[in-house]
């Protein structure tokens, strides 16, 4: 199937086996089916067709959901692909998110531990795709830091939360936030209202939806990527996307505040 669709994407940064580049909302990462819509996948095959035909691949090291935009690592070479991929799993590659919100947090900082599984397997769900916080889930751990904290003229108080995932899993920074009753702006299945998210499987994207979420994506955007391996080494900022940026802008800064405060869901070390 030929895959004429603009890709938008951007190229942050690039090197001999490997690049950086911007995915924006909602571009999907990777084919769900042989016909389906264009993705990131499809333009960086387009983009590297010289380096596919001597000997190169497109490997995409790490993933974001459709909705969600950002920086997104790449390699160009299977020797590349191998490395990165065992950075992965060791821990070696730092991923640092922004996330607009509902609410404004008490916390400056959290260190929130959450365990995460798929809510059917513990109670009644509509959306089977779901995960929850819950004690029998798996480990999962996020750093939060909140930036700014705004009111809104429709959507009300907002707030721009850094959240920088220790572990990775499905959905975790949404399913974190969502859980502590902050849930990020535009959200469909985590934010205020799930029947959101089966409104839009059978109509698409309606006035009535732009409403009650106030914006057509998630916002949620991957705004920093470090590796620290020997196979490469650097950090790659990637700037938020003007369509949060706007929501920001419309926004004024929140005053009549409590103090925010310094908190964290471990408990601190005996003396």
């Amino acid at each position: 199937m030929e895959h004429a669709a603009r890709y938008d994407f951007e190229i942050l940064a690039e090197g001999p086996q490997w690049l950086v580049v911007h995915k924006p909302a909602p571009l999907q990462i990777h084919p769900g089916s042989l016909h389906g819509a264009p993705t990131l996948w499809h333009g960086l095959k387009e983009l590297l067709i010289y380096e596919l035909a001597n000997g190169g691949q497109v490997s995409i090291i790490n993933r974001l959901d459709r909705e969600t935009s950002g920086a997104v690592l790449v390699a160009t070479s299977a020797a590349m692909a191998r490395a990165l991929g065992m950075a992965m799993q060791e821990r070696r590659i730092h991923k640092t998110y922004q996330a607009l919100v509902h609410g404004w947090p008490t916390w400056q900082e959290l260190d929130f531990h959450g365990p995460i599984l798929r809510q059917g397997e513990v109670r009644p769900s509509v959306i089977w795709v779901r995960q929850c916080v819950d004690a029998a889930g798996a480990a999962c751990q996020t750093l939060l830091r909140c930036l700014s904290r705004v009111q809104h003229p429709s959507l009300g108080p907002l707030s721009l939360i850094e959240a920088r995932p220790v572990t990775g899993r499905m959905h975790q920074i949404r399913v974190h936030l969502s859980h502590l009753g902050l849930p990020i702006v535009g959200d469909k299945i985590y934010g205020l209202n799930e029947a959101c998210y089966l409104e839009f499987i059978q109509t698409g994207w309606t006035d009535s939806l732009q409403r009650q979420l106030g914006l057509s994506r998630q916002a949620l955007h991957s705004c920093r990527l470090r590796v620290d391996d020997d196979a490469l080494r650097g950090t790659w900022d990637c700037p938020l996307p003007a369509e949060l940026q706007s929501l920001i802008s419309e926004s004024s800064l929140a005053t009549d505040l409590p103090a925010p405060e310094c908190a964290s869901s471990v408990p601190p070390p005996p003396p």
